[in-house]
This record gives structure tokens, C-alpha cells and sequence, in this order.
């Protein structure tokens, strides 16, 4: 009982020292549990919304539509859960200027459901539901009334439709309509699109290098009033998905299955199939006008023909007329009056010859029938000149349809394709993977300070654990003094960590994640297995270092225990041979000096724990630089041009010819952009980048002509990039690299994400889904965005060659074709604003797809997120700071008692023993920081090289002021820490402190 009093006599007496490891402890365990927590509920709320709304997994756009044997085929794809055929159509509006909006229809297969916010959902025809945004933008209520105008179809359909006929009908084969809403619609509920997460009333939208939106707003509508019969995509869920998370790995793995089975098989198939189709379509409407046409013809002939046929007849009276007459005049000389009556009664019979003779005189004789016949003859001869123009016409038309049709296209996407979703994703796993390495930080610093501090406490009562074991006391028992102070210390310092880490540090993250996107649903969650080990982590951490220390004081005898432990040697340090500097230090100097370089293992545990909080505050400093910059360098410095346009196929001159007709253009690039894939296949030959490497990475892919290869130094900047020491990277010199016809040159974020290298082999898909293996000629600069630059030499070598992969999705060679040119890469004059004022008045224009301003996006680029945890690290890693400087002061004043209490006596004042041993600690302090400002520099690169974010490449940069801000930080923290250590040094009492110890 005695020796457990006097246990809790002993730990009362060290509550500094219990505190210490109690912070120290609840910082790691906040760190470690708080951002993996926060990124945890996130996630799970997301994907239980996710579930809830029936949020696709796979979604299907075609460019000329999708029929209903589209939709039959890609119901019998193995895998398949549910496939949901979608309507949709763009319209137009007046809000303050032109806005668009896509009418979408909810559909009746549970996919894609819209969440109600506020009123009901539309059920009726011309009731719509609206998002927020648009609330927010319009000032518009529920009960408001909008009348939109739906805008022309779009040029991917236009071209199928050039032979319709004159009622203009935007039909693309016989049966097939494209989907029309009504028009005039009234507002019945306020919904939250589930593809689209971002929280409009946040302090941060959505940041533009990842938005996808082609309108400003979604409007959901009922199928009621929905007429046409083509639908404009297919949504699908697949079997096995709803039970596993949607970031899960495995998620990734089941729904790939279903679209490698759809890019294999139905997409090829169902492409032609709707190619022919529409040729089908086609080529029946120029029968149906043929056959029309030779009705309106063969009618109009025998109109002719009857007007010709009374002309004859007329003329033909006339004649038979003056052939009586002429018969009558020869008679009056006959024999009798009865003769003549006889003959006159009787026409004359004349020979053809004759008769039209007298016809033609007739006619020239008289005016009118003259220009009767003439109108005759001009009629028929305009109808042969019609017949011929139409056969001329028909048949020009019958040779141009096949090339007038585009080949079908495919886009199978899943949910990365969603613009809202892949920007949850990459936030939350950048986020997670800082919460994955700043802990070991935290427990390498717990570890050093729990050693140092329990070191300290273990050889202050050498002479009680001396007496314990001479006493009988087993080493063990008495060692459980130590390890229980630190175990109970852990625990509590744990458990408050768990608090933290649990509830406060998530509801910092969450707060900061509603700010940019809506989470219905999203609730706190504990995890017992993660925060039991986490607390397990700090525990075997600190009892191990307690161990150690125990284990070096006890291995002694009682008798050697019990003596006071004998004063180091002394012994001269390296200063004292430098007689020049020596000799001019002062007194105190020397002393100062000498306590700091003798006592080895306090200056390593000092400068050491200043050292990795300097570090940890410059790396969390260095990755908001990192990210703070990345939209500059790569928008200013990287992308030399100011303006990208994308058009489609089939616009690609129109949109060539409207950008040069506006005059802003002062260089430009024509270029072809496809979106695809780059893939990497596990292997360890080296071919395929790092041993085992794999994985897929969605790129931009950019076909440069090959008479301009040489301008694309101009429009992009090609800066050569290596692999360097722990995962950083050389860059070349800017100009060095050039695109040629040996390989493709892959931006640096797709490359370090896949482990490709120059010399790798990768397997490129095109916008057509044709898959080749290509080799990889060099890695180029790039941070956002994930480009693929290749010529057009090797770009037909790749996807127009036999020997291509995937040989069934190639192109025959009777369907190649010339690359088509649709993207324009551009310098403009005039300042950023009007830059940007000129891209968005361009994707106004219906010949452009797509109109995007470096000038804009270098300044809306924002990682906000990034930016909270970045401050919540910094600011941990300040307070592990002062927990540091705490204990090792406080640890420093309590070896030193007797040498403070001999000063006292020797007449020294209170102020110049604090200035005597706060002198020490700030040398210490600042020799940390002089070692932890490059050490965190390096982890700071180290920890980027983990943020391995879709399309995104962390190039580290530490700006200047981080560095001060970091060291004014800690020597701030220092300075705070003596007004807690002068108290204790003015209380230090000198008759007590000098008593001797027998």
C-alpha cells in the first residue's frame, strides 16, 4: 500500500511531464484518426446518397442517338442490373442575357433520381423542378413560370438530316424522332442533381478545370408531354455494385468488367448498326422523293398532254372548217343546187401531209394559238429540264450520303466521366493521403519526447528505485511505476484524441466540405477498430521508449542505484580548438556553449523535436504554396496559348472560319482533340514503366499536323522531364523537346500517376475506341491536365494500321479517313478580361463545342479544401510545438536544479538566470529551425509525391514568406514557452536544491 501511495505521490508530483505525453499523444491521435474520419464520412454519407438516388454506373452517349434496339442490346450485356433510356434537350431563356438549360426527363427505371429539397416533384406536362442554383440565379420561386425555346439540333445530327423533307421534322431515320419537351413551364420543386454534388450557396464552387457542364442549369421534367422516340443516352446500374463503396478499388473493378464487355462486343456492333440505319433512313427518303417526284412529274405530263390534246383538237376544227369551205366553193359550179347541198354537207377527206400543212398555216396565221403552242412547248420543256434535274439530284445525293453520315460514335463512361463526382473523389483521397503520412510524423516526435521526458523522470528517482530493489521489490514492479504513468497518460491523452479525432477534426473538414458540396444525410461515425489502434500505435510507442529508459537506469545495482550518479566528465568541445573565436567568447558564452555541446542527447532530443515541427509547418506551408501555384504555371508558363476552341467534326470550318472572321487571333495551331485513355499494363520487362506497374488514367489525346509539328513549341511549352531521387523529378531545358513520328510525348501528371517513363510502351484509346500500343518518346512538364501529344504521321501509324490492337474496333480501310482538324489552339491580343469575355462569347456560337480561356482558368483555378486541411495541419503542428519546447524545457530546468540553485547563490538575480538558461533553449530552438526548414522542404516534396490526383501533378514550391512564417512560428512558440519556465525557475529554492543527498 505504500508503495502505491507513494506510486501517486510520484506521479502528482510529475503532472508536467503526464501532460506532456498526454498532448503529445492527443495530437498524434487526432492526426492520425481525425482527417481519415472526416474522409471516411464523407464518403460513406456520399455513397449511401449515392445508392439512395440510384446514381448510374455507367452511362452510354452516342452521336447520332441511341434507338431502341440500342437499348435492347445493351439490356442483354452480362453484368447488367437495370439500363434506363434518357431523354433530354437543350434549350435556351432569358436571364439577364441568353442562358441555357438541359430539360431533362426523370426517369421511371429508378436511375439518376433527383433529390426533392423543398416543394414536389413534377408530375404533370410543363411542370418542371429546378436546382438551387438557378433559384439562387434567377430569383425565381416555386409557382414561377418560364418560357424556354429549345435550341437547334446539334451538328452531330444535322448532318443525318439533310435529305428530310419539307415539313422539317428533325427525324433521323423513318420511325426514329428526337425528344421534344414543352416549352412554357412552371416551377413545382427545388432538387439536387445527384451528378452533380456542388453546393451553390458554399463559399466555393466548383473550380473550372474540372467542370463538364455543356449548360448553365438542368431542368427535370416528367415523361408527360416528352415526345420522340430517340433517346439522347442510357444509363445503367450494374449487378454487385450497390453493396460495396463507390471509392472503393473493387467498386472500379465490377463496373470496368461491364465496360470492357460493352467496348468489346455491343459498342462496335450496335455502331454500325446504327450507321446503317441511318444510311437506311437515308437512302428511303431519296426513294420516297423519287418516287414522289415522278408522280408530281407524271402528273404535270399529263397536264400537258391534255392541254396539247385540245390545242390539236382545236386547230384541227379550224382546219376541217376551211377544208369544207374550200369543197362548198368548188360545188356552186355543178349541175344543180341539190348537187352542191350534197357535197357541202360533206368534209373533205385530206392526207396527213395536208392537214399539217394547213395546221402550221393556221397557227402562223393567228397570234393566239401561235402563243398557245409556244406555252406548250415551253412547259414541256421546263418539265424534261426538271425531270433531269431531279434524277441529277437524287443521284448526287444517293453518292454523297455515305460520306455526308459520320461513322457513329460510343461514349461509355462511368462515374468518373461526372465533373461532380471525380472532384469529391480527388479531394477526399489528396486529403486522405496527408492524414496517411502526417501521423508518423507526429508518433517519430511522441517517441523522442516521451523518451526524453520519462528518461528524465526515471533518473531523477535513481535512488528510490535503488531502494525499492534493495528492498525485494522485484524491477518489473518497479519499472511499473514508470510504465503505468506513461501507459495511463496515453490512454487519456488517447481518448481525447479520439474526441478530436472523431468529432472535432471531422466537423472542421465538414464544415469546409459543405461549403463546396451538398451531402444530404452526412452524419459523424466512430470507428472502433481504427481508434483502438490508433491509440495502440501511441501506446507501444511511448511504453517502448519508457521501457528503454528503464531498462538503462535499472540494469545497475542497488548500491550503484542508490549513490547519486557521477557528473560527466569533462571534456572539450570542438569550439574551444578554435582559439581564434574562443578566446574572444565571454564567460558566460563559454558556458553556454559548453552545456550545449557536452550534453549530447539533450542537443539531438532539442533540435531534433524543434527540427520536425519546423518541418511539419513548412511542409504543410509548402503544399498551399504547391497548390496555390499550380494554376499559374500551368496556364501562364506551360500553355503559351490564350485560347482552345473545340468544335465538332462537322463544324471544324465553320468554327475555323468564325474564329478568323472575329480578327483577335494573332497566331494559331490546328490541332484534332479526342478524349481517351492511357493505359499501363502490370509487367516487369521495364516496358511498360515501373516493374508492376499499372493502371489507367483518362487523357486528352492532341494530333498535331504533320507540316506544323515545330509550332507546337509555340502554343505549348516542351520542357523534358526525369525521374529523380525519391520520387522527384529533373526538368530539362524548355525547347529541347520535340514532337516528331517516333511516339507521343505524355504530360508529366499522367506519366508520375502510372509510373511511365521515356522508352515506356502504353496502350492509347482514341475517341473512336480504338485501342493501339504506342511507345512513349518523352514525358513532358504538365500539372493539369492530362495531354498526349502526337503527330499525325504516327497518330494514322497507330489507329489506321492493320497491326493495330483490338483489330474489331479498328476502321476498315475502305472507312479511313483524313484526320479532321476540330480544335484550334490560339494566341490572342487584348487583356485577360476581354480574353476571357471572348472564350465565353464563342461557346454561344453553335459551330463551337467548347471555347476555353487560360486567362480564366489560371485564375479561377482554386483547391480550397486543400487549402482548410493545410491550416488544420499547420496549426496541430504548432501546438506539437509548444508541447515540445514545454517538455524539453521543462525537462532542461529540472536536470540543471542544483546548477541553478548554485547561481542563485553565487549572487546571480532572477532575470539573468532566465536570460542563462533561455539562452541555451533559443540557440537550441534556432538550430532546429535552421535544420527543419530544408528538412521540410523534403518531406513537403515527399508527401506531394503521395497526392497522386486524377490529372493533376504536384510540383513543389516553397515561396520565401513560408519559410519566415515557419521560423517566426516556432521562435514565437519558444518565446511563449519561457513565460511558463520563469515562474518555475524563480521558485527554485537554494538551501533545498544544494542539500546533499546522503
Amino acid at each position: 500500500m505504500a508503495f502505491v501511495k507513494d506510486m501517486l505521490r510520484m506521479w502528482a508530483h510529475s503532472w508536467k511531464r503526464f501532460i506532456s505525453i498526454a498532448m503529445i499523444t492527443l495530437l498524434g491521435v487526432a492526426v492520425l484518426t481525425g482527417i481519415y474520419a472526416g474522409c471516411r464520412d464523407a464518403f460513406r454519407s456520399t455513397d449511401r446518397f449515392f445508392d439512395a438516388q440510384g446514381l448510374h454506373d455507367v452511362q452510354v452517349l452516342s452521336t447520332a442517338g441511341l434507338s431502341n434496339g440500342d437499348i435492347a442490346a445493351l439490356r442483354k450485356v452480362n453484368g447488367v442490373a437495370k439500363v434506363q433510356a434518357e431523354r433530354s434537350q437543350e434549350v435556351t431563356f432569358d436571364l439577364d442575357g441568353r442562358k441555357s438549360a438541359t430539360m431533362q426527363e426523370i426517369g421511371t427505371n429508378g436511375i439518376d433520381q433527383p433529390y426533392l429539397q423543398e416543394g414536389r416533384m413534377p408530375k404533370k406536362a410543363g411542370e418542371i423542378a429546378v436546382t438551387r442554383k438557378f433559384i439562387r440565379d434567377s430569383g425565381k420561386r416555386i409557382g414561377s413560370r418560364l418560357t424556354v425555346t429549345p435550341e437547334s439540333a446539334s451538328s452531330d445530327t444535322s448532318d443525318t438530316n439533310d435529305t428530310n423533307g419539307a415539313d422539317g421534322t428533325n427525324e433521323t431515320n423513318g420511325t426514329d424522332e428526337a425528344p421534344s419537351f414543352p416549352t412554357k413551364l412552371t416551377i413545382v420543386g427545388v432538387v439536387l442533381d445527384p451528378q452533380n454534388l456542388s453546393n451553390p450557396d458554399g463559399y466555393s464552387a466548383m473550380t473550372s478545370f474540372r467542370s463538364t457542364a455543356t449548360t448553365d442549369y438542368t431542368f427535370f421534367a416528367p415523361s408527360d408531354g416528352v415526345t420522340g422516340t430517340l433517346y439522347t443516352s442510357a444509363t445503367l446500374l450494374v449487378k454487385g455494385t450497390a453493396a460495396e463503396s463507390t471509392f472503393d478499388e473493387s467498386y472500379e473493378n465490377t463496373v470496368k468488367q461491364v465496360t470492357d464487355r460493352i467496348d468489346g462486343t455491343v459498342k462496335t456492333d450496335r455502331q454500325k448498326a446504327r450507321r446503317q440505319e441511318l444510311l437506311g433512313a437515308g437512302n428511303k427518303k431519296i426513294v420516297d422523293a423519287r418516287a414522289e417526284a415522278d408522280k408530281k412529274f407524271a402528273d404535270a405530263q399529263s397536264q400537258i398532254d391534255a392541254n396539247r390534246q385540245q390545242f390539236n383538237q382545236q386547230v384541227d376544227q379550224i382546219v376541217d372548217m376551211q377544208a369544207s369551205a374550200a369543197a362548198a366553193g368548188a360545188a356552186t359550179n355543178g349541175a344543180n343546187a341539190g348537187a352542191a347541198a350534197a357535197a357541202g354537207a360533206t368534209t373533205p377527206q385530206l392526207d396527213e401531209t395536208t392537214r399539217e400543212t394547213m395546221r402550221e398555216t393556221i397557227i402562223a396565221a393567228s397570234p393566239e394559238l401561235t402563243q398557245a403552242k409556244q406555252q406548250l412547248d415551253q412547259a414541256q420543256s421546263q418539265l424534261n429540264e426538271q425531270k433531269a434535274s431531279t434524277e441529277q439530284t437524287l443521284k448526287t445525293k444517293e453518292n454523297e450520303l455515305k460520306t455526308s453520315i459520320p461513322q457513329v460514335r460510343w461514349y461509355v463512361q462511368d462515374r468518373q466521366s461526372l465533373g461532380g463526382f471525380s472532384a469529391l473523389k480527388s479531394d477526399l483521397d489528396s486529403i486522405q493521403s496527408l492524414g496517411n503520412a502526417f501521423p508518423i510524423v507526429f508518433l517519430l516526435v511522441a517517441v523522442m519526447m516521451s523518451l526524453t521526458a520519462m528518461a528524465r523522470m526515471v533518473e531523477e528517482d535513481r535512488s528510490l528505485i535503488g531502494t525499492y530493489v534493495g528492498l525485494g521489490y522485484g524491477r518489473l514492479a518497479v519499472a511499473s511505476r514508470y510504465l503505468l504513468f506513461a501507459l495511463l497518460a496515453c490512454l487519456i491523452g488517447g481518448g481525447l484524441g479520439l474526441i478530436a479525432g472523431f468529432l472535432g477534426i471531422p466537423a472542421f473538414l465538414l464544415v469546409v466540405l459543405q461549403g463546396m458540396y451538398v451531402m444530404p444525410g452526412l452524419r459523424l461515425e466512430y470507428d472502433w477498430l481504427y481508434g483502438s489502434l490508433g491509440i495502440a500505435l501511441f501506446v507501444v510507442g511511448v511504453l517502448a521508449a519508457t521501457i528503454y529508459a528503464c531498462v538503462q537506469e535499472m540494469r545497475q545495482t542497488p548500491a550503484a542505484l542508490m549513490r547519486p550518479k557521477a557528473p560527466r566528465a569533462g571534456s572539450r568541445i570542438l569550439l574551444e580548438r578554435i582559439r581564434p573565436v574562443w578566446n574572444r567568447i565571454g564567460f558566460l558564452g563559454k558556458v553556454t556553449a559548453r552545456n550545449i555541446f557536452r550534453f549530447k542527447s539533450r542537443l539531438i532530443m532539442t533540435v531534433g523535436g524543434v527540427a520536425g515541427c519546423t518541418a511539419l509547418i513548412v511542409c504543410g506551408l509548402a503544399i498551399n504554396d504547391t497548390v496555390a501555384d499550380l494554376g499559374i504555371k500551368q496556364y501562364r508558363d506551360i500553355y503559351q496559348y490564350d485560347l482552345m476552341v473545340v468544335s465538332d467534326d462537322s463544324d471544324a470550318s465553320a468554327m475555323r472560319t468564325k474564329v478568323a472572321s472575329d480578327g483577335r487571333v494573332t497566331s494559331s495551331l490546328d490541332v484534332r482533340i479526342e478524349s481517351g485513355d492511357l493505359t499501363v499494363a502490370g509487367s516487369g520487362d521495364g516496358d511498360s514503366g515501373k516493374a508492376g506497374s499499372s493502371g489507367s488514367e483518362s487523357i486528352q489525346l492532341v494530333a498535331v499536323p504533320e507540316k506544323h509539328l515545330s509550332d507546337l513549341g509555340e502554343m505549348v511549352t516542351l520542357q523534358p522531364v526525369s525521374s529523380g531521387i525519391l520520387g522527384t523529378s529533373g526538368v530539362g531545358k524548355t525547347g529541347s523537346l520535340k514532337l516528331d513520328d517516333d511516339g507521343v510525348i505524355v504530360a508529366q501528371s499522367a506519366a508520375s500517376a502510372l509510373g511511365v517513363k521515356a522508352g515506356s510502351k502504353v496502350r492509347l484509346t482514341n475517341g473512336d475506341g480504338v485501342q493501339a500500343t504506342a511507345k512513349v518518346g518523352a514525358v513532358n512538364r504538365n500539372l493539369i491536365g492530362s495531354d498526349v501529344y502526337v503527330s499525325e504521321t504516327y497518330y494514322a501509324k497507330l489507329f489506321d494500321s492493320k497491326d493495330a490492337k483490338n483489330t474489331k474496333n479498328s476502321k476498315s480501310s475502305e472507312d479511313s479517313e483524313a484526320l479532321t482538324w476540330n480544335a484550334m489552339l490560339a494566341k490572342l491580343s487584348g487583356s485577360d478580361a476581354s480574353q476571357t469575355d471572348y472564350a465565353e462569347s464563342l461557346e454561344e456560337d453553335s459551330s463551337v463545342m467548347k471555347a476555353v480561356s487560360c486567362a480564366h482558368m489560371a485564375d479561377s483555378f482554386k483547391f480550397d479544401l486543400m487549402g482548410a486541411v493545410v491550416a488544420l495541419i499547420v496549426a496541430l503542428a504548432g501546438g506539437l510545438a509548444l508541447v515540445v519546447l514545454f517538455t524539453l524545457a521543462n525537462t532542461n530546468v529540472s536536470e540543471r536544479v542544483r546548477e541553478m540553485a548554485t547561481l542563485k547563490v553565487l549572487g546571480f538575480f532572477d532575470r539573468e538566470v532566465h536570460h542563462y538558461v533561455n539562452r541555451e533553449m533559443m540557440i537550441l530552438t534556432v538550430m532546429g529551425v535552421i535544420l527543419g526548414l530544408p528538412l521540410g522542404r523534403l518531406v513537403g516534396g515527399m508527401l506531394t509525391m503521395a497526392l497522386n490526383m486524377p490529372s493533376l501533378y504536384f510540383e513543389v514550391e516553397v515561396k520565401p514568406l513560408s519559410y519566415v512564417i515557419a521560423a517566426v512560428a516556432t521562435m514565437a512558440f519558444a518565446l511563449l514557452v519561457q513565460l511558463f519556465v520563469n515562474p518555475v525557475l524563480d521558485r527554485i529554492d537554494p538551501i533545498s536544491s544544494l542539500k546533499s543527498v546522503e
